[in-house]
C-alpha cells in the first residue's frame, strides 16, 4: 500500500447529501489518514453530530470533530438549517461539540505536521477564510489545498455568470482562500462534478450493499430524496482526486472571486492566460472511472 495521506476535512455536512457520501469514502479509503473533521455554516453542532454518527458507523470514534463558524464573514446567504439531522435526531447521539473550536484545531493540526496535511474543503469557505486571515503562514504549511468550489468554464449547463453554492455562500472567505498560496491549490468545479450523477434507486442499493458508514448515510439520503431523485457526487469527486489524480484532467491559471457586489458575490472568474498560475482546476472527469473507484473503496 502507498503511504497514507493525512486529510483534514472541512464540511457543511447535512445540507446536500454528497458531504456524507464524501466522508464515508474518506473513512473507507485505506490510503487516507483522516486527521479531523470541522464543520461550517448554520447549526454547526448538528453538522458535527452527523459527522460523528458516520464516523461511529465506520468504527472510527477516534476522529476529532470540531464545530466551526456558523455564518459568513461579511455577507452571503449561509445555510441555517441542517435537513439531514432529522435522520439521527430521535436517537442518542453526540452533542458535546463546543462552538468555535475548529479554527484552533485546524491551526494546531497543520502546524504540528508542516508540509504533510491535505486540507479538503467541501462547504462554504468561512473556516478557511478565518484561519488564513488569522494565521497567514498556514497555507504555506499545507501539502495541498483541495476545494469543491466554483464554476470556471462553460459547459454541462453552466454558462458565464453562474455561481457555485460554496463560493456564493461566503464570497469574502472564498476570495481569501483563493488569494492564499499553498504549495498547490486544486479546485473541482461544478461544471465537472455535475457529470458524476447516480439515481436514487441505484444509490439506495449500492449504499446498503456497502454497509458501514454508508448504512447510516442511506438513512440520511432518504431525507434528501424527498426533493431530489439523484445524488450528484460533487464532494466525493474532490476527495477522490487526492488519491487518484488521474480521474480528472486539469488546467493551470488564476481564479478571482467577486466580492464588491452582493448581487454577484462569489462569482469565480478563470484566467488560464494569467502570468501567475497559482491555481489548478479540473476541466474534465472520467465519470465511469470515478464511480468504479468510489465503490471499489467503499464497497457496493
Amino acid at each position: 500500500m502507498s503511504e497514507r495521506i493525512p486529510v483534514l476535512l472541512d464540511t457543511d455536512i447535512g445540507s446536500d447529501i454528497d458531504d456524507a457520501v464524501c466522508l464515508s469514502y474518506l473513512l473507507r479509503q485505506p490510503r487516507c489518514e483522516l486527521v479531523g473533521v470541522t464543520t461550517a455554516t448554520g447549526n454547526v453542532v448538528q453538522r458535527a453530530a452527523l459527522a460523528a454518527e458516520i464516523c461511529r458507523a465506520a468504527g472510527r470514534t477516534d476522529v476529532p470533530i470540531h464545530a466551526g463558524a456558523p455564518g459568513p464573514l461579511l455577507f452571503g446567504p449561509g445555510q441555517p438549517y441542517v435537513p439531514q439531522y432529522e435522520a439521527i435526531a430521535s436517537r442518542p447521539h453526540r452533542t458535546d461539540f463546543p462552538r468555535g473550536t475548529a479554527l484552533e484545531f485546524m491551526r494546531q493540526t497543520i502546524r504540528e505536521r508542516p508540509g504533510e496535511i491535505v486540507l479538503l474543503a467541501v462547504g462554504p469557505m468561512t473556516n478557511l477564510g478565518l484561519l488564513f486571515a488569522a494565521d497567514p503562514e498556514i497555507p504555506s504549511l499545507l501539502k495541498e489545498l483541495v476545494l469543491m468550489c466554483g464554476v470556471f468554464t462553460a459547459g454541462n449547463g453552466h454558462g458565464p455568470g453562474a455561481r457555485e453554492w460554496n463560493a456564493f455562500c461566503d464570497p469574502v472567505a472564498t476570495a481569501i482562500t483563493y488569494r492564499a498560496r499553498p504549495p498547490r491549490l486544486t479546485s473541482i468545479g461544478l461544471e465537472v462534478t455535475t457529470r458524476c450523477i447516480l439515481g436514487a434507486d441505484e444509490c439506495r442499493a449500492r449504499f446498503q450493499k456497502a454497509g458501514g458508514p454508508l448504512s447510516i448515510v442511506a438513512g440520511m439520503a432518504e431525507v434528501w430524496f424527498r426533493n431530489s431523485r439523484e445524488i450528484r457526487f460533487h464532494d466525493p469527486l474532490a476527495a477522490s482526486v487526492i488519491f487518484e489524480e488521474g480521474l480528472c484532467r486539469y488546467q493551470e491559471g488564476l481564479v478571482e472571486v467577486e466580492t464588491t457586489s452582493q448581487r454577484l458575490g462569489g462569482l469565480t472568474t478563470w484566467n488560464p492566460n494569467s502570468e501567475e498560475k497559482p491555481h489548478r482546476i479540473a476541466v474534465d472527469v472520467d465519470s465511469e472511472a470515478f464511480f468504479a473507484h468510489y465503490f471499489e473503496v467503499v464497497g457496493g
